[in-house]
């Protein structure tokens, strides 16, 4: 859906389309621009919720959205149309994407075993393949990582979103935490996803749009309870006190302003990708405030 705008006797309306994915946290942050509880005047904003690595496709192949979320690993293959905004992201600071196994496994053991990930584009694969780039990797989506697993259908997976709380409780071990990892080696937070915008708008708008966000994000932070029962619909198996913590997690101060430290990892990560030679394009980081 492409930027519109029209005439209105009140004076220009302009739609703006927002996809992100269908997650707890994702709802907690744009709980107060999909419910208008933040408005802004002279625009009229669309939702659409799908997977992030749909998002991540769309985003690279049509510039889809006038908004998206994607992960930090396909920002180099849709920079060219798309800037980052300078808030929205989700960042594991000592946790994120982990591999799990129904055994007890060293990540030594990972090598010559197949490996379940929820997509390509996805910043758990590219720190996955920073970690070991020669392990065994087969696409699955990640709702369904934890079940095929559980299976037998692969000896491991790498798993997003809430399955970072649930995989204990489902019997599975974890192998390794690769924002840990990625901590120990580089003393960097691991940033996984963030917000991009069209890069076409004018600066104005592109300013407009992104104190768009962080209202929203902090509307949601101000009214946590109201935006938390908005996000449980979204919360996929969780329990109020599971969504409450895994919103906690990846909804807060940093979601607000990535920071210096957060912006510096950004570079840090999708630079180690390309010259690793897993990003196959030169990473360009910009960002809007």
């Amino acid at each position: 859906m492409n930027q519109t705008t029209h005439n209105a006797a009140a004076g220009e309306i302009v739609d703006i389309s927002i996809a992100h994915s269908p997650d707890s946290d994702d709802a907690f942050m744009f709980y107060g621009l999909a419910t208008n509880k933040v408005r802004v005047p002279g625009y009229r904003f669309t939702h659409t919720l799908t997977d992030i690595e749909t998002l991540n496709h769309r985003a690279i192949n049509e510039a889809f959205y006038d908004i998206t979320a994607v992960s930090f690993h396909a920002y180099p293959y849709l920079q060219q149309n798309y800037t980052l905004m300078g808030c929205g992201g989700s960042v594991g600071e000592g946790y994120g994407p982990m591999v799990i196994s129904t055994r007890e496994l060293s990540p030594s053991d990972l090598d010559g075993i197949k490996i379940a990930v929820p997509g390509t584009l996805t910043t758990a694969f590219l720190a996955l393949k920073i970690f070991n780039p020669n392990l065994e990797t087969e696409v699955v989506p990640f709702d369904q990582i934890i079940p095929e697993v559980l299976a037998g259908n692969y000896d491991a997976g790498l798993i997003i979103h809430e399955g970072q709380l649930t995989y204990a409780s489902a019997g599975l071990k974890k192998v390794i935490d690769l924002a840990i990892w990625w901590q120990e080696q580089t003393g960097l937070i691991l940033p996984l996803g963030g917000n991009a915008v069209r890069r076409s708008f004018s600066p104005e708008r592109l300013h407009i749009l992104t104190k768009a966000l962080k209202d929203s994000i902090q509307h949601g932070l101000d009214n946590r309870e109201q935006a938390l029962e908005y996000a449980m619909q979204f919360a996929r198996d969780l329990d109020t006190s599971l969504a409450s913590r895994f919103v906690s997690m990846y909804v807060n101060e940093r979601t607000l302003d990535y920071g210096v430290d957060g912006r510096a990892a950004i570079q840090t990560l999708l630079q180690t990708g390309h010259e690793k030679g897993i990003i196959t394009v030169k990473p360009n980081v910009d960002f809007v405030d």
